[in-house]
């Protein structure tokens, strides 16, 4: 029992600082690029680094993790790897090296959201149960990311000049005299470093997380070469060519989320959006971590009462939801707010659903391959599509004269969650005897 549980402490604290590095360095890229006078087209290569590297390590990264290393050594050196990379990005000003940077960072580090779902599920005895409570590290390590840089990017001088009296006082000046302008912009390298920090910290860390060995041929196995291969072919099943295609719907109206909703949470109501501070809007947005870091509490019990079907659709219904209240209530900024709770439910009984899924109907032996095949959708294509056509749709297609109609841009991804609800509903189909002891 005492084994177990140091266990499951080495694999929540390894998902912690996992998802630490993507939610330190991601919510304020995309007002720092333009900071450094790159150009529109320029940033869009730097930001879909993330979701090329997600379709490249498809075919690549997780090959090898499957059949060739250990799990832990291949999230060690990956780490290792990408966390210079990402280290570096702190101190680059010019196109082509942070380009270079960034994509070398995202090569290494995609791959190993699903090499440490697969450490995780390796060391699990009921993956419904345990996975919800492992992944939430991932969660919380999201939410630690994003509220410290509250303090960290502080107008100290502004802060020093109030001379604030007793603790309280000098918390809230301290909230309340974020950097702004070009100070800003130029603080926003530290994300980078901090990033990169905890990058290498994890990649000294896997040398102490439990060995997973690479997953060799065994008799009666498939004798394909390419564990991707065996992946790619599952997709003749209807059940999981239906499940892929709505998890890039899915991860494509996802991703606008994040697109859109920080511009429309700042934008004056004059204008259309909701007037949050903008030293807020990020803790604003982070609530959907703490709602996800609950929601995963309950999502093991959830499965086992709704099963993989409705507990998919509340997720996608979710997203739905969200954009509605965006659409038609946005003078009121109280439920504006709280209406971020949804962005946990959507993740957990999506995305982590569908991880799980996987862990239970893929057989064995290509099971790092078929986390990386969905990973495709959700961190790849959907992104690609969202970072592609978000700001076109947002900046040319729904707005006129520096006006946005917000409502009719957010009706976009709202009607497009109901389709693919619609869809799941009617046509995933799923076997009752999950292929689990093949390989």
């Amino acid at each position: 029992m005492t084994e177990t549980k140091s266990t499951r402490n080495k694999l929540f604290l390894m998902m912690v600082m996992e998802f630490f590095i993507w939610g330190a360095w991601l919510p304020l890229i995309f007002g720092y690029l333009p900071s450094l006078g790159f150009t529109p087209i320029q940033q869009a290569w730097i930001l879909n680094a993330f979701p090329l590297a997600a379709i490249v390590g498809m075919f690549f990264s997780n090959q090898f993790a499957d059949r060739h290393f250990s799990a832990e050594k291949f999230l060690g050196f990956s780490h290792l790897i990408g966390g210079l990379a990402i280290l570096g990005l702190g101190f680059t000003r010019n196109f082509w090296p942070f380009f270079i940077l960034m994509l070398v960072h995202c090569l290494f580090y995609v791959p190993t959201i699903s090499i440490a779902n697969s450490i995780a599920f390796a060391h699990m005895k009921d993956s419904k149960k345990e996975f919800g409570l492992i992944r939430m590290g991932g969660t919380l390590g999201w939410i630690l990311a994003a509220w410290p840089f509250t303090f960290i990017l502080v107008d100290w001088a502004r802060v020093k000049a109030a001379a604030p009296h007793g603790l309280v006082d000098w918390i809230g000046t301290v909230l309340g005299s974020g950097l702004t302008g070009q100070a800003l912009k130029q603080a926003t390298r530290w994300t980078f470093v901090v990033a990169g920090i905890v990058s290498l910290a994890l990649a000294a860390y896997s040398l102490l997380l439990p060995h997973t060995p690479p997953k060799k041929k065994t008799p009666g196995a498939s004798t394909e070469r390419f564990a991707w291969l065996e992946a790619v072919r599952l997709l003749k099943r209807p059940f999981v060519l239906i499940l892929w295609l709505i998890t890039f719907i899915d991860a494509f109206v996802h991703n606008l989320y994040f697109n859109w909703t920080g511009s429309f949470l700042g934008a004056s109501p004059a204008a259309g959006g909701v007037g949050i501070p903008g030293n807020w809007i990020m803790p604003v947005m982070s609530l959907g971590q703490v709602s996800e870091l609950l929601t995963m509490l309950v999502l093991g019990v959830v499965l086992k009462k709704l099963g993989w079907r409705f507990t998919m659709l509340i997720g996608i219904l979710g997203h739905a939801a969200r954009f509605a209240v965006y659409a038609f209530f946005p003078s009121q900024p109280w439920i504006i707010v709280a209406i971020q709770v949804l962005h946990g439910i959507c993740y957990a009984f999506f995305f982590a659903t569908v991880y799980i899924f996987v862990d239970t109907y893929f057989p064995k032996d290509v099971r790092s391959s078929a986390q990386g095949l969905f990973n495709v959708m959700i961190l790849g294509l959907g992104v690609l599509a969202a970072n592609t056509l978000g700001p076109w749709l947002m900046q040319s297609v729904f707005t006129a004269n520096g006006v946005t109609d917000f409502r009719s841009l957010f009706l976009l991804p709202c009607l497009t969650a109901l389709g693919a609800a619609i869809v799941l509903a009617l046509a995933f189909r799923p076997p009752a005897q999950a292929e689990t002891d093949r390989g």
